[in-house]
């Protein structure tokens, strides 16, 4: 410890001359007052309180310099998180992940010069959660296996505690999940934070943080600890050349006779236009292809269309072929599997006149394969109902003879076609059961009725009172695409979007449309009139809704029959074949013995709560209204839930319950009623929300400015040695000093004001103010 004082020579002699001045006073006071004891103790007081002033204004300090008895420490930080799977990095033979690379030096002991000198620590930051999967989703762009994440600590840290072999923590039940990505500002935090003898640190990245503040904040507090960052960029900054097949969301089931339709998106990071060939292959070969255009530099989303056969799993594999340039070759196909269901999807058609729309639209379905039909034709004034094949004489007047339906249609109908008891089936059916609901409006003004009965608040439109029947016009009008429907499944019937609007546009148009006013509150408009508007808009004429577990279809036109003219059945039986395979997607998820599952969403996220509804029937195919419907949900890791569900009322059969996975990976569900022989077995994939992305650029910048900023440097992954031997050159850290600042400490200035008080107060006793 010594003292420090940081007054230049002007102030020395200004606070001697000050002192000595003092002196001089109290003197001449001491001698003139008689020489008294208690003149000469005030005049020390004060002689003392402008000593202590003069001492304020030379700065004094007292230093304690705290010298190192450890050995000069290095501390490596390497990034271990998802984005370090890009592959970008060339060698001398081939092109490697940034993991690979890393993972070769780390074998190769790279920081072995440093260690003749200085303690080596070799940590990880960042490392993926341990129940997540590779860090690159599979097929996505520049992915490889991830490599071991185990770190290799030179010397055993003693200041921190050891990186847990490339995972995180395991966490309890219920706890917040911790966000996936990359946090090189609590990296080097925790560097700041090591009490040893840190000489330098080394960190090896790709530099693209997403998580934490800015790495820049820490990197300032180690220079103010005298500690230099180097950086190692691994990664590139640009883009290799390459043709990537992305992920993409494909069906994980499809049904028998069904045009499957798988999409696929193509990034292209090459210099010019490319042609080529999309392929879907089974293992029994290629059984569909699709010739795109890729611009330079450009992306392509499309969807090929599989014609599934027999009912099965088929592994699938969708690929592209390799361009000659390209040096990421591995990227170019996905593989996955779509599960072929023989399943029949149960219509109801209701309708008072057999109009055209009805006709084709009642054909169209009896022709479809995958579809059972049932038409209830009744009508109007008492005249009767329709008779014959796949007609029904009375509308199901049950739960259990209506539950049996995925869609029904209703046409120009109203109260005196359906009672109030049937509407009350229809919602039902909808809402617990999860069914559709398409409403096809006509020229007898019927359906607009319907908004005042129980099915007022599935209607996704408010109707012109005035207006029931509808309008008719001269002019053929047609319906325009708004953005939502331009590549709705519903609304698809080409293989891009650009293609469908197209289609669309050239369809035979309408000659009436419904008088529609609006488009209610949450509901989606896929199209609207061509011509006709009001304050609201144009008129919305394609509407759908969500309503419960179900859908709802509106239709505001009923010319959707003209569309054969010139192509025959080309749009008109996709279409509705289309509408109804939607509509009853949700019913048909997961079915087992006499229950049938449905989960929201379908696509579930970590953390996400999964909505579990089950609907569960007798033998009979009636409803139960009484069980205990218990779900075993277990998770990748082998961890078990059981959740109770819980009736719904209304006595649909529906049991309802929800889980949080807390884990990324396939749930097992076993779904049984505990009270009856019903049971099912399913799985739910469940994805991890990540930060990271694959194949992006190398974010360098904020390396180079680290290491300017503490003063270390900046080098590629082929200056590794280059930049080991420079940190090895390093001087040992100075001595790590404390100052004290005398002059600034408030009890310093206290004792000033004390002693001038005592001075002050002295005077005024003896008399001497």
């Amino acid at each position: 410890m010594r003292w420090s004082f940081s007054a230049t020579p002007e102030m020395w002699v200004a606070a001697v001359a000050i002192l000595a001045l003092c002196g001089w006073l109290s003197w001449m006071q001491w001698v003139r007052r008689g020489r008294t004891k208690r003149i000469a103790v005030l005049e020390a007081i004060r002689l003392l309180a402008v000593a202590l002033l003069c001492i304020a204004l030379l700065k004094p300090e007292l230093v304690e310099e705290l010298k190192f008895t450890q050995q000069p420490e290095v501390l490596v930080l390497w990034d271990a998180s998802g984005s370090m799977a890009s592959r970008d990095i060339e060698t001398a033979t081939n092109v490697v992940t940034r993991a690979d690379w890393l993972e070769i030096k780390r074998n190769a002991q790279f920081w072995k010069p440093l260690e003749e000198k200085a303690s080596v620590v070799v940590e990880n930051f960042s490392p993926p959660p341990a129940d997540s999967p590779s860090p690159a989703a599979p097929g996505a762009p520049n992915s490889a296996p991830a490599p071991d994440a185990t770190p290799t600590p030179a010397t055993s840290s003693t200041n921190s505690p050891p990186a847990v072999p490339g995972v995180t923590p395991p966490r309890a039940p219920g706890a917040p999940l911790a966000p996936t990505g990359t946090d090189l500002a609590t990296a080097l935090e925790k560097a700041v934070q090591r009490k040893g003898n840190l000489k330098a640190v080394l960190v090896l990245t790709d530099g693209d943080w997403n998580l934490g503040g800015s790495p820049v904040s820490p990197a300032g507090r180690l220079r103010a600890r005298n500690v230099p960052v180097y950086t190692v960029g691994v990664g590139s900054e640009v883009r290799l050349p390459d043709l990537a097949l992305l992920p993409s969301q494909v069906p994980s089931y499809g049904l028998s006779g069904e045009q499957i339709s798988v999409p696929f998106r193509i990034q292209s990071f090459l210099p010019r236009d490319i042609e080529t060939e999309v392929s879907l292959a089974t293992s029994a070969g290629k059984v569909a292809t699709k010739r795109v255009r890729i611009p330079a530099y450009g992306q392509v989303q499309d969807a090929i269309l599989w014609a599934a056969g027999e009912p099965g799993e088929f592994p699938m594999r969708l690929s592209v072929p390799v361009e000659p340039e390209e040096i990421l070759k591995d990227n170019n196909d996905q593989q996955f599997r779509i599960a072929v269901r023989r399943e029949t999807l149960r219509v109801l058609v209701v309708d008072s006149l057999p109009r055209w729309e009805y006709r084709y639209l009642r054909n169209a379905l009896m022709r479809d394969p995958g579809v059972d039909v049932d038409c209830y034709l009744k009508f109007p004034q008492g005249l009767g109902v329709g008779e014959g094949a796949h007609y029904i004489r009375t509308f199901p007047s049950s739960k259990e003879l209506i539950s049996k339906y995925d869609v029904i249609f209703l046409g120009d109908v109203g109260p005196n076609e359906i009672s109030a008891r049937d509407c009350e089936l229809i919602r039902g059916l909808v809402e617990q059961q999860g069914s559709g609901l398409v409403l096809l409006p006509g020229s007898r003004g019927s359906l607009p009725a319907l908004a005042n009965t129980v099915l007022a608040d599935m209607i996704p439109v408010e109707f012109e009172t005035e207006k029931n029947k509808g309008m008719k016009s001269g002019t053929e009008w047609n319906l325009h695409l708004t953005s939502e429907g331009r590549g709705h499944l519903l609304t698809m019937l080409a293989n891009s979007e650009s293609a469908n609007v197209a289609v669309w546009k050239s369809l035979p148009g309408f000659y009436w449309n419904a008088g529609v006013k609006k488009a209610k509150t949450g509901t989606e408009v896929l199209a609207v009139h061509s011509a006709l508007r009001n304050e609201w808009g144009r008129l919305p004429l394609l509407v759908t809704k969500t309503f419960g577990n179900g859908k709802v279809l509106f239709m505001g036109t009923d010319a959707a029959w003209r569309w054969r003219k010139g192509v025959e059945d080309t749009y008109h039986y996709r279409f509705w074949g289309q509408v109804v395979r939607w509509m009853s997607h949700q019913r048909h998820l997961a079915g087992g013995k006499q229950v049938r599952l449905s989960f929201t969403p379908e696509d579930p996220h970590v953390g996400d709560a999964v909505l579990l509804l089950a609907t569960v029937f007798e033998v009979t195919g009636f409803p139960v209204e009484t069980g205990r419907v218990v779900a075993r949900v277990t998770a990748p890791s082998g961890a078990t839930e059981r959740i109770e569900l819980q009736a719904q009322a209304g006595g649909w059969g529906v049991f309802r319950g929800q889980f949080i996975p807390r884990e990324g990976g396939a749930y097992s569900i076993r779904l049984v009623n505990e009270l009856g022989p019903q049971s099912l077995d399913t799985e739910i994939l469940v994805t991890r929300p990540t930060l990271e992305r694959t194949g992006q650029p190398a974010n360098l910048g904020v390396l180079r400015e680290i290491s300017a900023l503490t003063g270390g440097a900046y080098a590629a992954p082929s200056d590794l040695e280059r930049l080991i031997q420079q940190i090895a050159l390093l001087p040992d850290p100075v001595p790590l000093q404390q100052r004290i600042s005398l002059w600034s400490q408030w009890w310093f200035g206290l004792a000033i004001l004390l002693l001038l008080t005592i001075y002050w107060a002295g005077r005024k006793l003896s008399g001497m103010i």
